[in-house]
């Protein structure tokens, strides 16, 4: 009786130990992806602070507006 209720209160299950590990890596990947991006990110907010007159929009050359689509 003792081995069952143990298997059944305390018992570790591999494969849930396994997708725990698996869970805790794809944390560890996702927080290493956000601080590249934000690095990333403050990087291009400093290069766009530094030329303030210098628009993305304003690099574009059309000479003249096109129609909208309707």
């Amino acid at each position: 009786m003792a081995k069952a209720l143990l298997g059944y209160v305390g018992g570790s299950d591999p494969r849930l130990l396994a997708e725990m590990r698996r869970l805790q890596q794809r944390v560890q990947d996702l927080e290493s992806e956000l601080v590249r991006i934000q690095a990333e990110n403050d990087a291009l907010a400093t290069a766009a602070a530094s030329h303030p007159g210098d628009s993305l929009l304003e690099s574009i050359d059309v000479p003249q507006a096109e129609p909208a689509l309707t």
